[in-house]
Formats: C-alpha cells, sequence, structure tokens
C-alpha cells in the first residue's frame, strides 16, 4: 500500500499537469472500484476547474471550481497515469485505452490523465469541499507528520499511558496520518528503538527524538520519489528509489549498517505486519 511519501510523489507528479486545467471530459468506465462511485461523478466533474491538489494522509484532494472536492485514494495498485501533454513543450499521442483504466480526465490543454487500478482497492468519491474534512475518511485522522500541528508536545500526550508497542502506536492514523509500515521501521532505528518496546516506557527525550526522525525519513523518501515495491509507480511512470536506501526494512538477515555494529537484521510479526530491527543498535 502507497504510504506518504509515495502519495505526495504522485501529488506533485500531477499538480502541474492538473492544476488549473479545466476538466473537458471525465469518463468513469465502471460502478465502482473499493466502493461505488458517487452519482453522477463524470458529469459532475466534466466542466470543473482543478483549482488546487493537495494531500491529507495518503489521499489526494483535487479542489474543484464547483465546490466540490474529488479524493483519490491509490489502493493497492492504483496509479495515475499522464499522457499528452505532459511536462515540457513535447506532445504525446495518448496511449490506447488499457484494461484496468477505471476513470479518465481529458484535460484544458491536451494532457489526460488515466486512473489505472488492477487489484480495484482504490476509491474516489466526491464532497463538500467547505466540509471536507468532516468526511468519514478524513474526520478521523491524526495531524499531518510535517505540520505544525504534529510536534514533541503532541507526541508525547498522545504516547503518555499507552501500553501498547511504539510501532502500533505510530502507525494508529488517529495519532498521526500517514504514516505506514516501511517508514515506522526505518523511523525507529533511526532512533534506537525496538519496535516491541512499550510507547510509555519511552522517556521523556526519547519520545521527543521521534518527531524530527519522522521527518527526515518522510523527506527523505520524497526526495527519491518514494519506494517502489511491487505496483507502485510515479505518475510519469518512473520508479521511486528509497528502497535502495533502507537500513532495516526488508533486510532480514543482513548486516547492520550502523559502523561498528555486530548486529544482524531480524525480522518480527506485530498486528500481521514484518517489522525489522537490529537487536544490538535497538533496544
Amino acid at each position: 500500500m502507497p504510504e506518504l511519501p509515495e502519495v505526495e510523489t504522485v501529488r506533485r507528479g500531477l499538480e502541474p499537469v492538473m492544476t488549473g486545467r479545466l476538466i473537458l471530459q471525465a469518463q468513469v468506465n465502471r460502478p465502482d472500484l473499493r466502493w461505488p462511485f458517487p452519482p453522477r461523478m463524470a458529469e459532475r466533474l466534466t466542466g470543473a476547474r482543478i483549482e488546487a491538489l493537495r494531500r491529507r494522509s495518503k489521499y489526494i484532494l483535487a479542489d474543484l471550481s464547483s465546490g466540490e472536492s474529488l479524493l483519490i485514494h491509490l489502493g493497492m495498485s492504483g496509479r495515475m497515469l499522464i499522457s499528452g501533454a505532459a511536462l515540457g513543450a513535447f506532445h504525446h499521442a495518448h496511449p490506447a485505452p488499457a484494461k484496468h483504466d477505471h476513470v479518465v480526465f481529458d484535460l484544458e490543454g491536451g494532457a489526460r490523465v488515466t486512473f489505472n487500478d488492477a487489484r480495484r482497492f482504490g476509491a474516489m468519491d466526491l464532497m463538500a469541499t467547505a466540509t471536507a474534512e468532516a468526511h468519514p475518511l478524513l474526520s478521523v485522522l491524526g495531524p499531518e507528520p510535517l505540520g505544525n500541528e504534529f510536534d514533541e508536545s503532541y507526541l508525547m500526550a498522545r504516547l503518555a499511558g499507552r501500553n501498547t508497542p511504539i510501532k502500533t502506536a505510530l502507525l494508529d492514523q488517529h495519532l498521526v496520518a500517514g504514516l505506514g509500515n516501511i517508514y515506522v521501521c526505518e523511523v525507529l532505528f533511526r532512533a534506537g528503538i525496538h519496535p516491541e518496546r512499550r510507547a510509555s516506557s519511552l522517556s521523556r527525550a526519547k519520545a521527543a527524538s521521534l518527531v524530527p526522525l519522522i521527518r527526515e525519513v518522510l523527506a527523505d523518501a520524497i526526495t527519491a520519489g518514494g519506494s517502489s515495491l511491487r505496483d507502485y509507480r510515479q505518475a510519469d511512470g518512473d520508479l521511486g528509489y528509497f528502497q535502495h536506501s533502507f537500513r532495516v526494512y526488508g533486510r532480514e538477515g543482513a548486516g547492520c549498517v550502523t559502523p561498528g555494529c555486530t548486529g544482524v537484521v531480524q525480522r518480527l510479526v506485530q498486528s500481521g505486519r514484518s517489522s525489522f530491527f537490529c537487536p544490538i543498535c535497538q533496544h
């Protein structure tokens, strides 16, 4: 499942193509993906101008001139593909429609953006922009990890008295929005915290250290274009490269990258998800 850096990378790739453009025609090729599409979705999108493209957690939100916002979730295999008038001065022909091209946006200026989703775990919805934060998928989310609301005081207060493992706590979207399995593993390694350690047992300094490390890991991943695992691609079709910088994730049996450490990366399963860690560096 794409995590925050992957979704932010896709948003940044789409922004210069979509923002400020009129949707000349929206085509919806099936009644649903993970959930049914909203009523008259193609009709409601056609003729609207995309005024802003933003991200909330792992969702992309397109604010429209109609007063509605389009919510996009990529799911496990969803891709937003650009064709036609891509970045730069060159125009390219649109590819032939593919089997899993479920939603197609023909935009002012000649660009086409296609939502392709082989597994159909993605989702789209329309809502009033003014009340978008009240949407059931958004209203339960905690603050953005790259935003000002997520700071040391907030995190320490939320972890106090919490007896769940710190890895489980950081994956809780009510506590902080957008963090996923890959990047929490990487954060805990940089922080020297064992993934099974109880959240409430962290010292004030240790808990506070997590905030800048979370921002650092996410920023590094966004710069690298995300991590290309299985189906994920950027909006231009290129692979992300942060997986080449993983220090523990997916490295079970490999030596720890910390200079002088003789540890070997281990894996354990927490709530059905693999956690990777160094038993010497993390405690």
